[in-house]
C-alpha cells in the first residue's frame, strides 16, 4: 500500500476563474483544445465547472451576452472532488470506480489542485517494487 497522498501526485494551483469573470473569458480559455473545463472559484473555494457544453447551453442557446454573463451564474457544481489527504491507492480506486480522468482536489473546502488518472497511474507504478524473477 502506498503511503503517499493525493497532494503528492496532484497538479497544484490549477488555472481558475473567479465567479465574477465573464463567460467570454471562460470561452477564451476553452478555445484551447487542451483545456476541457474551467474551474470557477469564489475566494479560493471551488463553486463550479464550466465546459464548452455549459457555454453553448447557458449562453449561446439562450442568447445571453458572453461579456455580461458572469461565470458564477452559469457554473455547474462539480460532479466529484477528492480530498488532498486521501492515499494514492484509495484515490486510484475512486477514480476507477467513478470512471474519471481528472478530478479537482480540495483541502478544507479550498481548491488546491487537480489529480489526473494518468499521473496517478504512473506514480503508483513507480512505487511498486520490481517483479521478482523466477530462478
Amino acid at each position: 500500500m502506498s503511503t503517499q497522498h493525493v497532494r503528492d501526485a496532484m497538479v497544484p494551483e490549477p488555472g481558475t476563474l473567479d465567479v465574477s469573470a465573464s463567460a467570454q473569458e471562460a470561452g477564451e480559455r476553452l478555445s484551447d483544445p487542451a483545456v476541457r473545463a474551467v474551474l470557477v472559484c469564489d475566494d479560493g473555494k471551488l463553486v463550479g465547472v464550466i465546459t464548452r457544453k455549459t457555454l453553448v447551453r447557458e449562453v449561446v442557446a439562450t442568447g445571453r451576452d458572453p461579456r455580461a454573463t458572469r461565470v458564477g451564474e452559469i457554473a455547474e457544481p462539480p460532479l466529484y472532488t477528492i480530498d488532498a489527504g486521501l492515499s494514492l491507492d484509495e484515490a486510484f480506486h475512486e477514480l476507477e470506480e467513478q470512471d474519471l480522468e481528472r478530478v479537482p482536489v480540495v483541502e478544507d473546502g479550498r481548491l488546491v489542485g487537480v489529480l489526473y488518472r494518468s499521473v496517478l497511474q504512473r506514480r503508483l507504478a513507480e512505487d511498486e517494487p520490481p517483479p521478482v524473477e523466477a530462478a
